[in-house]
């Protein structure tokens, strides 16, 4: 098993590059089928979905427009519990499918500030895509229509994922070494 150090902490490889190409062209495929001759548009949470959503959009042969909003609730390996809005929701999705592109969703709090917020600019439908789902760590009760993997309340890092700012480079994802 690969190890990697991150700053103050070890990581040791918990899905490779290969999973994650497989995974993310069996969701393209999926998408594909569900929302074929629809008006689609895809938003990626900024920063963590960029790699997923980059592999995502190449999976999915419609076409598709692609829009970014930034929210934060993440300080090091802790949620805030707090969600900070640092780019906004583009007002062009009003009648559109809009499919979230997200990196990983833990608590759902996030998730849930951003459903209700996408609300206010009348898409035609809302779906959410994640490469990660924390089901232990969920709190609330809205579907996710695709998930990558579902994985352990640990914390991870690589494909777009961060510790503290560092390791978002990584192809593979990586979860925290408990010594």
């Amino acid at each position: 098993m690969k190890k990697i150090q991150i700053k103050d902490k070890t990581f040791e490889t918990y899905l490779s590059k290969g999973q994650l190409e497989q995974r993310i062209q069996e969701l393209g495929a999926q998408i594909s089928a569900d929302f074929e001759g629809e008006d689609l548009v895809l938003l990626g949470v900024l920063n963590g979905s960029f790699l997923f959503l980059a592999d995502l959009v190449r999976a999915i042969p419609l076409p598709i427009s692609c829009e970014f909003i930034k929210i934060s609730s993440y300080s090091g390996m802790q949620s805030t519990g707090l969600v900070s809005e640092a780019i906004g929701i583009p007002t062009s999705i009003a009648g559109k499918s809009v499919i979230i592109v997200e990196d990983i969703v833990d608590t759902g709090k996030s998730m849930a500030y951003l459903l209700e917020k996408l609300a206010t600019f009348q898409p035609k439908r809302v779906a959410i895509a994640t490469l990660l789902f924390k089901k232990e760590a969920f709190s609330f009760n809205y579907p996710l229509d695709y998930v990558g993997f579902e994985i352990p309340n640990k914390f991870v890092v690589g494909f777009g994922l961060d510790y503290d700012g560092a390791g978002r480079n990584y192809p593979e994802i990586y979860q925290l070494s408990i010594p």
